[in-house]
């Protein structure tokens, strides 16, 4: 939020604790990622724990959407998404990790 506020770009920000995306947009949002849909995907210590194997999630969409439907912690965050969250229509996303991605998506237009 921080990197929209320095460059004067007006930002929404989703708390997916308490208001997680469902399947039809993680899929949205995913056929619009300019990055491999297993980045969606954080690969962290509960990751490890629940005995996920990244090699799973490498190129498959179903299973990326169907484990962060169950498990939104796994979210990578932040995601960066231009387009109507509430529509239908396409999305543009990106993952926000590192940092200077942050200032090329949102210096990039809208």
């Amino acid at each position: 939020m921080a990197v929209a506020e320095e460059l004067g770009v007006d930002a929404h920000v989703v708390l997916y604790m308490k208001e997680p995306p469902d399947e039809a947009l993680l899929r949205r949002i995913a056929a619009g990622l300019a990055d491999p849909v297993e980045d969606l995907v954080r690969k962290d210590s509960q990751f490890k724990k629940l005995e996920l194997v990244e090699e799973d999630y490498v190129g498959d969409v179903d299973a990326v959407v169907e484990l962060l439907a169950r498990r939104k912690a796994l979210l990578q965050r932040p995601i960066l998404v231009r387009g109507d969250l509430a529509g239908d229509g396409p999305l543009v996303a990106t993952v926000g990790r590192p940092k200077d991605r942050l200032y090329e998506f949102i210096g990039g237009g809208s």
